[in-house]
């Protein structure tokens, strides 16, 4: 196209010259028509460069459609594996996928650039160029954003180094991990992108070591890029108004109840229920949010990923019932901020929803299976739901 561009420039620039006399003259009359000729070829060349950039960004969305079913599927293969279950949670296949898709919608913003570059030569009357390519720029601007965004994860949920404590579950001047990775492996190396964390404001608590890193790709090429806070302690800044270990209410509180037979519910859909009563410290469900400043090819963005709920406890004899709120919200909910309500403000504990026993019941199995290797069997899980419930 821009072969031909050049060609039919080089030619209007030799042989068109208005205002002289030679409308009678036919040589100049067939060189006008050679001219209006390869106008109308390059305006249909335009065109159909045009449609093959809209053909390929169709397939580029269901693509990433796709992509974005896989990312569900290993999101929840993620939470599953906190709770105890065996799933694979390998990130390599994703981030394949995710970098070959950035590459070619970053080939395709190039391609508009050169384009852009192209109309400011030559222009004329009813241009495909700048009717088209302003919907066309935005729609690969949207694609491009919907992809990185989506692309920044928590590859590492909060954890301890403990391998024998569950993940999810910290202490105050403990030391923890937790770890972000970009599946699109596309940066500027004289680019420093930095990523920093947060925690959220329910409590308040600092984090005693550095809350900024630099994103940095693995000692190898296959480790992508990763921001992997090691280390980290929260320290909680005490409040004049209530004591260590106070919830919501300002009530201590360390328990956290079954329904036992009152959670039961007729036609069997039997559920058991959190403990009613004032929210309190195991119930007080932190969100960790990594925020990356990503920049590559002139694009900027900012680019977020939040963890999965944690609890935050400040002595051992609280753990089973921090685990327990883990729990009863990772199989209750997928997404920590739903429900229509900013977070930190929604409090699930607060109405905790019931669980259905089969639900409960697979999630139980999970934790045996993940200590003794093996899971619950039917029996194990009648004897579990006859206690539970008062039924079998």
């Amino acid at each position: 196209l821009e072969d031909f561009q050049d060609a039919f420039d080089f030619c209007f620039k030799v042989h068109y010259r208005p205002g002289e006399e030679k409308n009678q003259d036919p040589t100049y009359l067939q060189e006008l028509q050679s001219l209006q000729a390869k106008l109308q070829n390059l305006d249909r060349q335009r065109r159909e460069v045009l449609a093959q950039m809209q053909h390929l960004l169709g397939r580029s969305e269901t693509l990433q459609e796709l992509l974005q079913q896989e990312l569900g599927g290993w999101r929840v293969r993620q939470q599953r594996l906190c709770l105890g279950a065996s799933a694979d949670t390998n990130l390599r296949p994703l981030e394949t996928w995710f970098t070959e898709l950035g590459q070619g919608l970053f080939q395709l913003r190039q391609l508009l650039r050169a384009l852009g570059d192209l109309r400011q030569k030559v222009t004329y009357a009813r241009d495909p160029l700048v009717a088209e390519m302003p919907l066309l720029e935005q729609r690969l601007q949207e694609q491009l954003t919907h992809l990185l965004k989506s692309a920044f994860v928590v590859e590492q949920q909060p954890s301890t180094p403990n391998a024998g404590k569950r993940p999810l579950v910290l202490r105050t001047a403990g030391k923890f991990s937790t770890r972000a990775r970009l599946l699109v492996r596309l940066h500027d190396r004289n680019h420093r992108m930095e990523a920093r964390i947060h925690i959220d404001r329910f409590r308040r608590f600092n984090i005693l070591t550095s809350s900024s890193k630099t994103l940095l790709a693995g000692d190898s090429p296959q480790e992508g890029l990763i921001c992997d806070f090691q280390y980290l302690t929260l320290k909680e800044q005490k409040d004049s108004r209530a004591g260590k270990g106070k919830g919501a209410s300002g009530e201590v509180g360390t328990g956290w109840g079954w329904g036992g037979p009152g959670g039961a519910r007729p036609g069997g859909d039997s559920g058991v229920t959190s403990q009613q009563g004032p929210l309190v410290v195991t119930e007080e469900l932190h969100l960790i949010t990594f925020t990356l400043a990503y920049a590559y090819c002139g694009l900027e963005l900012e680019l977020e990923a939040t963890t999965l709920p944690f609890v935050i406890i400040s002595n051992n004899n609280q753990f089973s019932s921090a685990w327990a709120s883990i729990l009863w919200f990772n199989m209750l909910s997928s997404d920590p901020k739903a429900s229509g309500t900013p977070w930190p403000a929604q409090q699930f504990f607060s109405s905790p929803p019931p669980a259905p026993w089969p639900r409960l019941a697979e999630v139980l199995s999970w934790q045996f299976q993940s200590v003794a290797e093996r899971g619950l069997s039917r029996d194990n899980l009648l004897m579990l739901a006859k206690k539970l419930l008062g039924k079998a």
